[in-house]
């Protein structure tokens, strides 16, 4: 188990459950837009949310921006330890920085002396671009083995100057790399881990490279906090990590909806039924699977399992749960029956 940490009031690491984080693309000085982004971020889901500090514009909008929202803050600082130290002083509620990119020790022992007193926890983010030449250089390249040492030199850096409440990220956009990478971490070390393909590109990729990084190691169970990162709004990362989080059996909160990929003897549009089914259940919170198949003689024994489904037959369907046949209605009617039905669980 790794360490525990308090993120604001959200429990990271400890055996406590996986997080969803991400990240605005607003500028962080504009207070209104980036209070509204993170709003809908809450909405979709998210429970931790990261703002860039690239000046102290967006250092001083902090306080303000963490006033009008509901879940913890996170600054992501790179080279300007001043930037941590005022974002400190508005509250936020967890730092990621690189310890070696803001100077001399003496401004990496200001940053730890401040986040220590106001028992805020510290990200390290080490990623392929971020590594330091001496280890390019004895490694080869970007390796899990060099990410890894950068990362446990600037834990060792941290905890010179006695600060502890650590959470590591060792992300790459190779997904073999990244996976390999955390897993040496898990191994070597019991700090909570942020886990994360960077750079995965828009979702049609970067979902499935997510999935495959992210959600390997979850099922591994390597990770206590996750942040999809995609080429598009915000709001998708969410509900990327939500997925994966369902699939890798992390959370049961939600319908899960199976559906069989079609063959020769589908007589519906399945596809078109599915993503029906999808958008009427998309804010249904019961804890319930729904099956949507697309022959009535296999369907309703395929998915005994769901706690209801159809299925599609040559103009007309079946309704079923815990793979009884419940009732034959005509095509038209098998969503609104399903619906139905649900309401009754």
């Amino acid at each position: 188990m790794t360490k525990g940490l308090m993120v604001g009031s959200v429990p990271l690491g400890g055996g406590a459950p996986v997080t969803i984080q991400s990240m605005c693309n607003t500028k962080t000085h504009d207070i209104p837009a980036t209070v509204e982004q993170i709003l809908a971020l809450e909405a979709a889901g998210c429970e931790i949310v990261r703002v860039a500090v690239p000046d102290m514009a967006a250092a001083k909008a902090i306080g303000a921006i963490k006033s009008q929202i509901h879940i913890p803050l996170v600054a992501d600082i790179h080279f300007d330890y001043r930037l941590a130290l005022a974002c400190a002083g508005e509250g936020v509620d967890k730092l990621r920085i690189n310890p070696g990119n803001i100077g001399g020790e003496d401004r990496v022992a200001a940053v730890a002396k401040a986040y220590r007193e106001g028992k805020i926890p510290i990200r390290i983010g080490v990623n392929g671009g971020s590594l330091e030449k001496e280890l390019l250089k004895k490694y080869g390249g970007v390796t899990a083995e060099a990410l890894v040492e950068s990362a446990m030199g600037h834990v060792a850096l941290l905890n010179r100057y006695d600060f502890d409440d650590i959470c590591i990220s060792v992300k790459s956009s190779h997904v073999p790399v990244m996976m390999e990478a955390y897993r040496l971490l898990h191994e070597c070390c019991s700090y909570p881990l942020h886990l994360g393909v960077t750079e995965a590109g828009t979702p049609a990729m970067g979902v499935i490279k997510s999935a495959m990084g992210i959600g390997g190691l979850l099922c591994l169970g390597i990770g206590d906090t996750i942040r999809v990162t995609l080429t598009a709004d915000p709001v998708e990362e969410v509900y990327a990590a939500k997925r994966i989080l369902k699939a890798a059996d992390l959370r049961r909160d939600g319908v899960n909806v199976i559906a069989c990929p079609t063959c020769g003897r589908t007589n519906i549009d399945l596809i078109t039924l599915t993503e029906e089914v999808e958008r009427r259940l998309a804010g249904c919170r019961k804890n319930i699977t729904v099956a949507v198949m697309g022959c009535a003689v296999n369907g309703p024994g395929e998915a005994a399992a769901a706690d209801v489904g159809i299925a599609g037959g040559s103009g007309e369907g079946l309704l079923f749960a815990k793979g009884k046949i419940l009732r034959k209605l005509p095509q038209s009617e098998l969503v609104d029956a399903l619906m139905e039905e649900i309401e009754k669980l």
